[in-house]
């Protein structure tokens, strides 16, 4: 896996691309108005409950099986759904959602968010260097908080 190729034009097979990633979440083009990341989330695990106010998001399942769940509020998660390979997900900006991996292997998927959700070149190897970089930001734009 390379470094975030943006804002320069690219051309790239996402497919291979995200097939091909091993970290959980990694920033493959950031531009000024929109962001690829790819992601794999091992069996049993999850995104994380989170939520961007000013971002939408669009997921796309590659591979393995996934449990969406999404709500206007973190303590009413009422939209869920089943997905697998070749799913699109569709996340409008404000709602709390979460992913689940709920198949035996990988699952993993590509995200575009519209405008960027994370820093220019973020790699984070692990969902708990994910939550812990979380932590230290909320919204594009946005300054990391000390």
């Amino acid at each position: 896996m390379g470094e975030d190729q943006g804002p320069n034009p690219w051309v790239v097979d996402v497919m291979a691309l995200t097939l091909g990633n091993t970290a959980f979440r990694a920033a493959q083009w950031s531009g000024t108005y929109l962001q690829l990341t790819v992601m794999v989330i091992k069996p049993g695990g999850q995104i994380g409950l989170e939520q961007h106010n000013t971002t939408d998001q669009f997921l796309r399942v590659e591979q393995g099986k996934a449990r969406v769940l999404m709500g206007k509020t973190k303590d009413n998660l009422d939209y869920v759904k089943e997905v697998g390979d070749d799913f699109a997900i569709f996340i409008p900006a404000g709602w709390w959602h979460n992913i689940l991996n709920i198949g035996d292997t990988d699952l993993k998927m590509y995200s575009l968010y519209g405008p960027p959700a994370h820093p220019k070149g973020t790699v984070h190897k692990t969902f708990e260097e994910a939550a812990a970089a979380h932590e230290h930001h909320d919204e594009p734009g946005e300054p990391a908080k000390p």
